[in-house]
């Protein structure tokens, strides 16, 4: 788990629709929001432009455990989707999931390629990289949710393809794709000849 400790202040809102969003991003420089799940109702919520990009800029905020203080009131969620304007660095929308300690939750955590630069495959047969997925959805308890998941390529060779099921995946965690069977343990990395290379090796 990462040691940051996030935290989130939010309002509730009852100004709904399309149009009070958009006022309420463009007049009050706030994200409107939703926050659901557990045996709560879902509520809309609004929270600091500026605050949550701030927060957006650490990547251990995507896939960690979030204390959201709704008018005073905190409860634990973690960042279930966002919705970002096509081009400009502005947030449209974000959901929260609310969680409990003792109930498992799926969600999506970062891939860290570790090794890349002087395993065998590239360093020494000259092979290159292919990052098949960047992120894996796994199954755990809120308290063994890890900021990420390293895949280590320093003995990967030309030819080598990394599995979800070779991942080393921490104490109580699971990948969600490999519950559903051997048929959706999908590729994670690849190591390939450089296309002129292959083209070299053909010609030979």
């Amino acid at each position: 788990m990462s040691q940051e400790d996030f935290k989130l202040d939010a309002t509730a809102r009852n100004d709904l629709g399309k149009g009070a969003s958009r006022r309420l991003r463009r007049l009050a420089d706030q994200v409107p929001g939703v926050v659901y799940g557990g045996n709560v109702a879902p509520i809309s919520i609004s929270v600091s432009h500026n605050e949550l990009l701030k927060h957006l800029e650490h990547e251990a905020f995507y896939s960690h455990i979030i204390s959201l203080s709704v008018d005073g009131v905190a409860q634990d969620v973690i960042l279930k989707d966002l919705q970002r304007h096509p081009a400009k660095p502005v947030v449209l929308h974000a959901d929260f999931l609310r969680i409990d300690k003792a109930t498992r939750l799926t969600t999506h955590v970062p891939l860290h390629f570790i090794n890349e630069a002087t395993s065998k495959g590239v360093k020494i047969q000259g092979g290159k990289v292919v990052h098949n997925l960047t992120s894996i959805d796994v199954s755990c308890l809120p308290h063994n949710l890890p900021e990420f998941i390293e895949v280590d390529l320093g003995n990967a060779e030309i030819g080598t393809i990394i599995h979800i099921s070779d991942l080393k995946l921490p104490s109580g965690v699971t990948s969600v794709a490999l519950a559903h069977g051997a048929d959706h343990d999908l590729a994670v990395a690849t190591i390939v000849k450089p296309k002129g290379a292959a083209e070299e090796t053909a010609a030979e």
